[in-house]
């Protein structure tokens, strides 16, 4: 197996070199990359170092069935990009060389128009904000203030961060709802397999038996006999159901009513009342230290928020923070901020420490969230175990007790 001799950047932004045993080029890379490195030139031993950046970035590549761009693939692209020029590459190079090494063929094409953007001597914002699905406004307007102040190379580094973190707190919330969603679908696997197995039979096991069914019993066979004879119906209703709530969702109405019932469910409420004041906190504190004016980074933030309530009162917030009042005096007034995270604002305010007081708090309510989920879902576990129980009771109860009533009159006999 040939050796190949690198070059490359570790994740700390040092310069380190050195040899590497591997069958070809690319495998070279694919060993170097799980080490961590972002490799700069790659040659064979004995050959001479051949660099894997500059030179024009390739075409975009053409359209890939199913390849999309996620989230977690603009995380590591900032976070690569963060340690390329803190690490002294020109900018254009460092865009040429992440781009060498992405896979993914929709963001390499991204990635390729970025690269020729800047080579025409536009701005590394201009050139993102082509791409508003990728790079949505939080990403372009620091990457501005970035440019804007002379310290792209910080910005992109704390940006980096914050999508790190972000990205753990949405997995956490994400991963806890796993449970409840798996609970849900095995009992209404359940409870259809009964409705349309167990109880036509039993009803066929009483048919001839000369005995007036209860109410209850007569309530269940009645909905098991339409889940039988009109069986195409459930799946056209469950896609209309979840079609609908979709849409209405979707709807400004819709969306607001159903976030503030959401807000006021015991326990739900908290949980989401947590995870919004943590996001707040974080990307706002990380705008105002990245330089972003702070009635912008308020009308920002609120675009990045997904619970209605918290965002409108950001409006009212934003409205009177620019009529002269303070942050910390709105924020408490909406009712919808702790009272620890307005203090601790107007402290950062008084001392001048806004940011990093923000960060603070969005460090503690980080943790809050760890408490949250745990909490949450031990809540969760209970309650949806009880209300299979229900259904499952109901219906068993429901076909025993036409053969109570049988036997009760066979024994009177």
């Amino acid at each position: 197996m040939p050796d190949y001799k690198y070059n490359a950047i570790d994740r700390n932004g040092a310069q380190t070199s050195g040899k590497i045993d591997a069958a070809s080029e690319e495998q070279a890379r694919q060993k170097l990359m799980a080490r961590g490195l972002m490799v700069t030139t790659l040659a064979g031993d004995g050959g001479a170092a051949k660099p894997l950046v500059g030179g024009a970035p390739a075409k975009k590549p053409g359209f890939s069935f199913g390849a999309k761009v996620t989230q977690d693939d603009v995380t590591v692209m900032t976070r690569q990009l963060a340690t390329l020029i803190t690490a002294g590459l020109p900018l254009l190079r460092a865009l040429e060389l992440i781009h060498k090494q992405e896979r993914n063929p929709v963001f390499k094409g991204i990635l390729a128009n970025i690269a020729e953007s800047v080579s025409q001597g536009n701005n590394l914002s201009e050139a993102l904000q082509a791409h508003p699905k990728v790079f949505d406004r939080l990403f372009v307007n620091m990457i501005r203030a970035g440019e804007a102040g002379g310290v792209l190379d910080k910005v992109l580094d704390r940006l980096a961060k914050f999508r790190e973190k972000a990205s753990r707190i949405q997995k956490k919330v994400k991963s806890a709802m796993v449970y409840p969603a798996v609970v849900v679908s095995v009992a209404v696997v359940i409870v259809f397999i009964l409705m349309v197995k167990v109880v036509p039979s039993f009803q066929n096991l009483l048919s001839g038996q000369k005995t007036q069914m209860p109410a209850l019993t007569a309530f269940v066979v009645g909905i098991s006999d339409a889940l039988v004879t009109y069986w195409y119906v459930t799946p056209v209703a469950l896609v209309g159901i979840v079609v609908g709530f979709k849409a209405w969702l979707a709807s400004p109405k819709g969306k607001e009513i159903f976030d503030r019932i959401i807000f006021k469910l015991p326990k739900v409420g908290g949980f989401v009342q947590i995870v919004s004041v943590s996001r707040f906190a974080r990307t706002f504190g990380t705008l105002m230290a990245s330089g972003v004016p702070i009635l912008q980074a308020i009308n920002i933030t609120r675009d990045t928020l997904d619970n209605v309530v918290i965002a409108k009162s950001l409006e009212r917030v934003h409205d009177r923070v620019r009529d002269g009042e303070p942050l910390s005096v709105p924020l408490e007034q909406t009712g919808v901020f702790p009272q620890m995270v307005t203090s601790m604002i107007q402290v950062g305010e008084e001392t001048g420490q806004l940011p990093e007081m923000l960060n603070r708090v969005a460090d503690i309510y980080d943790e809050e969230v760890d408490n949250a989920v745990g909490a949450l879902t031990s809540i969760i576990e209970p309650v949806l175990i009880v209300g299979l129980a229900v259904v499952v009771g109901t219906i068993v109860l429901a076909m025993f007790l036409p053969l109570i009533a049988l036997i009760t009159k066979m024994s009177g006999g």
